[in-house]
């Protein structure tokens, strides 16, 4: 499971030296760091015989691991997770960066087109996957909905959230509804209920029926039948963007492990099923590897934020990459872009 950042290693101030200098050259290179090199680059006025000693240790503890005998060593999940918590320093993003995000991510642009850019961005700014989880509309404020009959029992419904996002959803019905009909079901939803989440719509619709008069039996009848489809939650979803960048990074170079990545992006579930469990944590939060609890997952790591609109969590964002990943550059750009997509959900576009 992921852990914010606290400084609770019980590592001694070379050994914690060592490895900050071991993983980040590691994450540099992608090649096994040696004791000869830390001898040159740690800083620490000791001799190559204490480093190797103090490698041992580290290998002992599981944080480090030597691939072959005499290659040096690379860090393991658990030395990744020591790294990220108590020995990173993370600088805030460059003012320019923090500028591109505010001019992709600007208020009004429309919810599906803010989230499809945050994706983008992310992907684009780390050369990783980026990747964000679609709100649930029925968080959002309905505004005004109208029907359209189609064909034999079937009817469009036109829904206009308070965003300005438009959805159009085509609904089975148990009879065929003339144009008067529909219009006037319309027209009483406007009426009733514009500035209202969805959920609220439908249960209000169902408890008046149940306690309406005859004369308003027919229209809350007909307003029921049509609103519960329509006004119905949408499957969850996320947007990904950059799978591609992922092929041919050294570290995912198994093409089984890199097909069973793909097919879990194909299918969406896990990963966003990994996301909700991050929805509810303030900040950034790091899944490093077997972390993650995914298979497909086991060779990459995930940084993730929620983005807020008026308190509210609506959805999280982050970064898919290898767990060789800069994590120094990555942390700010996700916290970043969760901060700049939350403020372009700006109070006209929140959810009720």
């Amino acid at each position: 499971m992921s852990r914010p950042f606290a400084d609770d290693s019980p590592l001694d101030p070379r050994a914690r030296q060592l490895l900050r200098t071991l993983i980040a050259r590691y994450i540099r290179d992608g090649e096994p760091v040696g004791s000869q090199t830390l001898a040159k680059h740690a800083g620490l006025d000791v001799s190559p015989a204490t480093i190797r000693n103090i490698l041992s240790d580290l290998e002992d503890s599981g944080l480090l691991s030597a691939p072959h005998a005499s290659a040096g060593r690379v860090p393991t999940v658990q030395g990744y997770r020591v790294f990220v918590d108590s020995l990173l320093q993370v600088k805030p993003l460059a003012e320019g960066e923090l500028s591109r995000l505010r001019s992709e991510l600007p208020a009004g642009a429309g919810t599906q087109n803010l989230l499809g850019n945050a994706s983008e961005l992310l992907s684009a700014m780390t050369h990783f996957v980026g990747v964000v989880s679609v709100p649930q509309r029925g968080q959002f404020a309905f505004k005004h909905i109208d029907f359209l009959p189609l064909d034999g029992q079937r009817v469009l419904a036109i829904l206009v959230f308070a965003d300005n996002d438009v959805q159009n959803r085509i609904i089975q019905t148990r009879r065929a509804y003339g144009p008067a009909e529909l219009e006037r079901v319309a027209n009483y939803l406007n009426t009733h209920f514009a500035g209202r989440p969805l959920a609220d719509i439908r249960a209000t619709l169902l408890h008046e029926m149940r306690s309406a008069r005859s004369e308003m039996e027919l229209l809350l009848a007909q307003a029921t039948e049509l609103a519960e489809q329509a006004l119905a939650p949408g499957a969850e979803d996320m947007l990904l963007a950059g799978q591609t960048r992922l092929i041919g990074v050294q570290d995912l170079s198994d093409l089984d492990r890199l097909r069973d990545l793909f097919e879990a992006f194909a299918r969406k579930r896990e990963i966003l099923q990994l996301l909700e469990r991050t929805v509810d944590a303030p900040g950034v939060r790091i899944f490093i590897g077997e972390e993650t609890g995914l298979a497909p997952l086991e060779g990459v790591s995930l940084v993730t934020a929620p983005y807020t609109s008026g308190g509210r969590v609506l959805g999280v964002l982050g970064v898919i990459g290898p767990t060789r990943m800069a994590y120094d550059r990555v942390i700010p750009v996700v916290q970043a872009a969760a901060d700049a997509l939350g403020s372009a959900l700006n109070p006209g576009s929140q959810p009720s």
